[in-house]
């Protein structure tokens, strides 16, 4: 295990956050419940394999997200939220109302997931 000097509180938030993908596939999932990599692949498009792939990873080691292989041919794999993934819901759903709020001419949404 590696240790990190951190300067305050909020940058440990942001070093498990951060990273174009993770507030979106946490929120996704929460929303959402238990899905399979291919389900939150399409609802973020934009995503390639390869960086969805590291992203819930990197969720995963840091105990956001649980991921659950069943012993299957193909194998089928399930991501969902721990319960201190869960925790994080109330900073995305800040974070997603402040977008919603803020949201001018330049942007254009094609996923809405806020509710």
């Amino acid at each position: 295990m590696k240790y990190r000097e951190v300067v305050c509180e909020m940058e440990v938030t942001l070093d498990m956050i951060s990273g174009k993908w993770k507030p979106l596939i946490l929120y996704f999932l929460g929303q959402k419940g238990t899905k399979r990599f291919g389900e939150i692949k399409a609802f973020i498009d934009k995503i390639s394999h390869k960086s969805l792939t590291n992203q819930l990873r990197e969720l995963e080691e840091d105990g956001l997200v649980i991921r659950v292989i069943y012993p299957e041919v193909p194998p089928k794999v399930e991501y969902s939220l721990t319960d201190k993934g869960k925790t994080l819901l109330p900073i995305l759903e800040a974070m997603c109302e402040w977008g919603e709020k803020n949201m001018d001419e330049r942007y254009s949404l094609i996923n809405p997931l806020c509710d």
